[in-house]
């Protein structure tokens, strides 16, 4: 198995930069840095501060974002899916509610949900955002805790439903140190940070606290202040199911 950066980096216990770049895009947005200016980031190198964050797993795989399940976990594993993201996931959404649809069970917080079409596990909470322009952001990425979004709809209009009005129902959010996933099969695909793989059952994923150091730049613009008054649940509702963002 292929380790991870992350991964080999929090076993020997050395400090670990992030450069906006792919995949570690997303986890530079909630460290605070500036992805248009990498060079920024560069910084980190010789004059920048350490933190201390968390890391998610999921069976013995890490992950610094998030780790998806049922739908979206299958559209990560087409081969197409590289070549034609926005495509590929719409072709693969009447998945949500076809025979062949994905049938979860979560365990979680003491709480026990069946009948799930997608799961998003989220290295710490998505919490709350200050306006629209900066959506779907992990205020603290220490908190010991994995996020947990489940989607549970019983047609397409639910799900499209969803999408536009997630307080409507079907969406599920917990917040847990242990998570418990289980599909019925021996094994089931899941998307780690967006790269798909095939894990046994059940999959058992859990927080590492303190788990990396990360060195970054002094001055960071990005870095979330205060707690904002709406959750852009719109923006974790299109996480879970895989459904493809607007461009600005």
């Amino acid at each position: 198995m292929r380790r991870r950066p992350a991964d080999v980096a929090a076993h020997h216990d050395v400090p670990f930069a992030v450069i906006p770049a792919g995949t570690r895009n997303h986890f530079a947005l909630d460290l605070g840095l500036d992805r248009d200016d990498p060079v920024v980031a560069v910084e980190a190198l010789t004059g920048g501060v350490e933190l201390r964050v968390d890391l998610g797993y999921a069976a013995d795989r890490v992950f610094v974002n998030n780790a998806s399940f049922g739908t979206y976990a299958s559209v990560v594993s087409d081969p197409a899916y590289r070549a034609a993201k926005a495509r590929t996931v719409l072709q693969a959404l009447p998945l949500l509610t076809g025979e062949e649809a994905p049938a979860l069970r979560v365990t979680a917080a003491g709480q026990c949900l069946d009948g799930l079409q997608a799961l998003l596990v989220s290295n710490n909470p998505y919490g709350r955002v200050v306006d629209v322009s900066r959506p779907g952001r992990r205020e603290r990425l220490d908190t010991g805790l994995l996020g947990v979004v489940c989607v549970r709809v019983g047609s397409a209009g639910e799900a499209a439903s969803l999408v536009v009005r997630p307080l409507s129902g079907g969406l599920v959010r917990l917040a847990a140190d242990e998570v418990v996933v289980e599909g019925g099969t021996a094994t089931m695909p899941v998307g780690i940070d967006g790269e798909g793989v095939d894990l046994p059952c059940p999959v058992e994923c859990r927080s590492a606290p303190g788990a990396l150091r990360v060195r970054v730049p002094r001055r960071r613009p990005g870095r979330a202040r205060s707690r904002g008054p709406t959750a852009d649940w719109p923006r974790v509702a299109r996480l879970a199911l895989g459904r493809p963002f607007p461009v600005s």
